[in-house]
């Protein structure tokens, strides 16, 4: 049984990397945790603590601060050392959130800290064929070492249930739930609810985060548009079902078309409709053969965000093929086993 030695001071709960142990365990592989005390000295820590043998080093999501201790480790002793970074640290300062101007001297030397920190891993994961452009294009790592794993749904946490049963009396059930940031563009959804023309709709917003107050305030005094705060991890999948649609992002953000949501993947998996904005995050083939679970909408297009909205509202009657189709994109594109695919694939030659 081969064994990985996940590394870091990474939070195992995390989706990604729930799901991304699970398909190494799918896999046959034996995962051994390493918590360091201090990021920068985790070398000398594992030397000290004569850590087992392992035939990969993996250094899961957001964890560029324990890659450099982690590469000198795993060099040093001939074993393969692979980065799933998830987001690039300088893609979020410069061009998420906009912390840094692009030409500032900050901007350039973090540039060149994450250049050097994805061109000493073996391999790099991405998400999305996009990111992993992304990485090669701007961050210099050679397109032979990347590979791209999908993030996908927890099964069966976020599973199907029954087909909900919506009338034209009912009002229409749609979903939002993130952290607000600029990737998600709820303020896109906000304003599309203050403009919406149509059969009653329910809007609703879970979740906490920096454009929630500005969103609020967009739709103050109106009853059919209600927040609510964060629902604990294992309640999620019972939210999403509740709903008619949900809605992915719809951020024009260069780092939002680079992404496909963790919440595209769990309400697909659920067997629920999502309306999001149009991505080349998407593979060509993926696009084509999502249509119906899968509503795209141009980023940032509040008005083109309530006439797909409008029109599903007028033919509930259509959701259960919907339900249908979105569960099936699911299975064709981000199941477990495709995740254990594209894990096993990466494994290979590394």
């Amino acid at each position: 049984m081969p064994t990985v030695l996940w590394w870091g001071r990474f939070d195992t709960e995390y989706s990604r990397n729930r799901i991304l142990r699970q398909a190494y365990a799918a896999l046959g592989w034996r995962i051994v945790d390493f918590h360091p005390a201090v990021s920068a000295l985790a070398d000398i820590e594992a030397r000290v603590r004569r850590l087992p043998r392992a035939d990969l080093v993996h250094v899961p999501c957001f964890r560029q601060r324990d890659l450099a201790a982690a590469v000198r480790y795993a060099h040093r002793r001939g074993i393969p050392l692979l980065f799933d970074p998830l987001i690039s640290a300088y893609d979020k300062q410069v061009f998420e959130r906009e912390k840094l101007a692009l030409d500032s001297a900050a901007a350039r030397r973090l540039l060149a800290w994450e250049r050097k920190l994805f061109q000493s891993a073996d391999r790099v994961i991405a998400d999305t064929p996009v990111h992993a452009d992304f990485f090669a294009d701007t961050l210099g790592v050679r397109h032979e070492r990347l590979s791209v794993v999908y993030v996908g749904a927890e099964e069966p946490l976020f599973s199907p249930g029954e087909v909900k049963q919506t009338t034209h009396m009912a009002p229409f059930e749609v979903l939002f739930y993130g952290s607000f940031i600029p990737l998600h563009g709820a303020e896109v959804i906000a304003e599309a609810a203050r403009l919406y023309e149509g059969p009653p709709v329910h809007w609703r917003f879970i979740g906490n985060g920096p454009s929630r107050k500005r969103c609020e305030s967009l739709v103050r005094g109106m009853d059919n548009v209600t927040f609510e705060d964060w629902v604990a991890y294992q309640d999620l999948p019972a939210q999403i079902r509740h709903a008619d649609v949900v809605l992915g992002i719809f951020g024009t953000t260069q780092k939002a078309g680079r992404v496909i949501p963790n919440k595209v993947y769990q309400a697909l998996a659920c067997g629920r409709p999502v309306i999001t904005r149009r991505s080349a995050a998407y593979p060509k083939e993926m696009i084509g053969d999502m249509a119906g679970g899968v509503i795209w909408v141009d980023a940032g297009a509040s008005a083109d965000l309530c006439a797909k909205l409008a029109d599903l509202a007028r033919h509930p009657e259509s959701l259960a093929e919907l339900s249908t189709r979105a569960r099936s994109s699911y299975q064709r594109y981000a199941s477990s086993d495709v995740i254990a695919r594209q894990l096993a694939a990466t494994l290979t030659g590394i």
